[in-house]
């Protein structure tokens, strides 16, 4: 039970980077507008998009995905300043605060990776 609710964390969490990537390909506007609000060059919308999506691919399918979530974990944290500094919206106070709730829980993905029972040959390696 614990490997599917891992399984399951897993999914629901790569489903909001998928989102993330969706939304920044089919609309790269706003998201251009607010990497350039804080000095960045907008273009930086698509290799972030792009991140995202093969991130969120790589923790549902591994075989790295602890790894994978340590770095997602830390992106999220990274990614909260730019929301920070946009905080007289309170709503991006909130996605900040979203963020490292996420940042939490692919903590404890990385703690964890696949699990045992996902992966057969991780299983019958230990002895």
């Amino acid at each position: 039970m614990r490997d599917g609710l891992n399984l399951i964390g897993r999914l629901l969490i790569a489903l909001l980077f998928v989102g993330g990537a969706v939304q920044k390909v089919t609309d790269p506007a706003p998201v251009m507008q607010m990497i350039t609000s804080i000095g960045l060059p907008g273009s930086l919308v698509w290799p972030v998009a792009a991140f995202d999506l093969i991130a969120a691919v790589a923790l549902v399918f591994g075989p790295f995905a602890g790894a994978w979530a340590l770095v997602l974990a830390l992106y999220c944290l990274f990614t909260s300043w730019f929301h920070w500094q946009l905080r007289a919206d309170p709503w991006q106070v909130t996605i900040m605060v979203k963020n490292w709730a996420i940042a939490g829980g692919l903590f404890t993905i990385a703690s964890n990776g696949l699990g045992h029972q996902e992966l057969g040959w991780r299983s019958r390696a230990r002895p």
